[in-house]
């Protein structure tokens, strides 16, 4: 790396990592450090009567106060932090104080991972910290941490740009108080919900991310292709078809938490990449689902904190069970007055539009009416809420509703405003699905890019018999942020997709040679601020060449630098 692409602090560190490493200090040792404590079971263990307990523990300096001989530092391992009590004579009983003074003083740096031996004590001011008696440096951090500091009670330098946390969660977890516990938490909803479903007898799968068709659910899939097969394919969209196949082929339930793709937008709600949950039980259906679900939440719920209500947005979410339900037509009719219910496709279009929304002639009946739900009924339920009985053109996967026409027995969950899942009864008759499957595909004939393609090999095996099962998803990322308290889902993501970093706009070397610039001097000149050719059409000669001694005789570079006239005909050259 160019020494002119570093800061000030980067290329310090550097020269303290050569430093050590001409003292004989492997900056980056590879043999094993046997830790034998964390910060947090010193704390709780620790007993002022008993004989000083001998620790190793490891981790990250955090901070450091030199007192001359003595100084305090703050160790930060996977667990939580703790001070450390260092003296240059117990860490260097020898002649030699070079690792006290030299190492421990001047070539460590806050972010720096050291390990050290010593035993627990309670200090003159009462916090129990490590009196370290062995000091290594385990790895030496070469870019400094953004460290919040505090004054008169205002914090500095605090890390809290979304947008840089979230390219950099490495750095977030590392300074952020909280973001760790977030995703502990997210580990504990899965945990949770694995452990449950395996209790039920229910055995979980892997089935294909690479898919030939897009099915499962109505959604705009990515596209890849196939080298080997010379084929495009899609990642997938969901995972329905392939585990009712498992259903078919035997099987009493199979769930499969894993990656779903949606090439769709990005929001507060959603990221294209993202984690769901499915679950298909034989002789089951969308009544026992809902009884299934509700024990399900609460149990996760409880796991995660302590009690089956969270606080979001300052309301109180319980999900205790039961919750209510509610037909889909009836909360339209409820917020809106307007009564779907046999009701054409014409009809519902006027209605959308004398209300202002935007729909088009490639909307089919089932569309409007989730545009309609979506417009006036979806955010307002903020307790858990089973939206039941939607239209069969929503639902081509679904069983028709066993005592209302034209209606399936399907239902959404909604929690805090947003769906959080979606269940069947799911459709085993193969020739009702082939007919919905074709009906599908008008719908993509009239524009509809959503429309779901028809996958003969999944037709097929309905032929051979599916027997009444009753099927779940659950998206765990939004599961999580209505567990965590969350209100962004990137909040919840260890790493969201984001738009490419923004860069600097800068001439490239060519077109720096094109005004004569040497390739050499293209680097220094950036570092200088001119960025691009036109930046020094205004400079004075001998201002920039001013600019460019100062660059050379501050970081130390072995350059003579340019003549007034080079650099004359340089901004010359530039102006023509």
């Amino acid at each position: 790396m160019n020494v002119l692409e570093l800061s000030e602090q980067e290329i310090g560190r550097r020269e303290s990592l050569q430093e050590l490493r001409q003292m004989g200090i492997n900056p980056y040792p590879a043999a094993e450090y046997p830790t034998n404590a964390y910060s947090t079971d010193i704390r709780d263990n620790f007993n002022d009567d008993a004989e000083p307990r001998q620790v190793c523990i490891a981790g990250r300096m955090m901070s450091r106060r030199v007192m001359g001989k003595a100084s305090f530092a703050e160790l930060q391992d996977s667990k939580g932090r703790i001070q450390v009590y260092i003296s240059r004579d117990d860490l260097c009983p020898d002649e030699n104080k070079d690792l006290y003074n030299k190492v421990f003083k001047r070539l460590l740096d806050i972010g720096d991972f050291i390990g050290i031996k010593g035993y627990v004590f309670r200090t003159q001011t009462g916090e129990i910290s490590v009196h370290a008696q062995e000091l290594t440096l385990l790895s030496k951090s070469l870019k400094p941490l953004p460290i919040v500091k505090y004054k008169d009670g205002v914090a500095y330098d605090k890390f809290e740009d979304p947008e840089l946390r979230y390219r950099q969660r490495y750095v977030d977890l590392i300074v952020n108080d909280g973001v760790k516990d977030t995703f502990l938490q997210r580990a504990t909803v899965i945990r949770t919900l694995r452990r449950v479903l395996d209790e039920a007898g229910y055995t979980e799968v892997e089935t294909p991310t690479l898919q030939s068709i897009a099915g499962g659910a109505s959604a705009r899939p990515f596209i890849t292709h196939f080298n080997a097969l010379d084929q495009d394919m899609y990642m997938r969209i969901a995972t329905e078809l392939y585990l009712k196949r498992l259903i078919v082929g035997g099987f009493e339930g199979v769930y499969e938490i894993g990656k779903n793709f949606r090439n769709e937008g990005m929001d507060r709600n959603h990221n294209p990449e993202f984690t769901c949950m499915e679950l298909y039980v034989q002789y089951k259906d969308y009544n026992w689902m809902m009884t299934f679900t509700e024990k399900l939440l609460e149990t996760i719920c409880i796991a995660v904190n302590g009690k089956p209500e969270r606080e979001i947005d300052g309301q109180i979410i319980s999900f205790k069970a039961p919750y209510r339900r509610l037909p889909i037509l009836d909360a339209i009719k409820e917020k809106t007055g307007f009564d779907c219910n046999g009701k054409s496709e014409e009809e519902i279009r006027a209605f959308c539009k004398e209300k202002g929304m935007d729909v088009d002639e490639t909307m089919g009946k089932g569309k409007l009416i989730d545009e309609l739900f979506g417009e006036f009924c979806e955010g307002t339920f903020l307790q858990p809420t089973f939206i039941t009985d939607y239209p069969v053109e929503m639902s081509p996967l679904t069983k028709m509703h066993r005592s209302k026409p034209g209606l399936t027995e399907r239902f959404e969950l909604m929690v805090n405003g947003k769906e959080l899942a979606n269940a069947y009864s799911e459709l085993n008759d193969p020739i009702d699905q082939e007919e919905r499957f074709v009906d599908q595909m008008r719908l993509a004939d009239k524009g509809d890019d959503e429309a779901m393609i028809i996958d003969q090999d999944f037709l097929r095996a309905l032929q051979y018999g599916m027997p009444p099962t009753s099927g779940i998803g659950i998206g765990i990322d939004r599961l999580v942020m209505l567990m965590t308290g969350k209100t962004y889902i990137q909040e919840v993501l260890f790493f969201p997709q984001m738009k490419p970093e923004k860069k600097i706009p800068q001439s490239s070397v060519a077109e720096w040679a094109v005004v004569g610039v040497g390739e050499e001097w293209v680097p220094v000149l950036r570092k200088a601020g001119f960025n691009l050719v036109q930046n020094i059409k205004e400079e004075k000669a001998q201002g920039l060449q001013q600019k460019i001694g100062d660059i050379v005789k501050k970081y130390k570079l072995e350059m003579t630098k340019p003549a007034v006239d080079v650099i004359q005909q340089w901004i010359d050259k530039s102006n023509a």
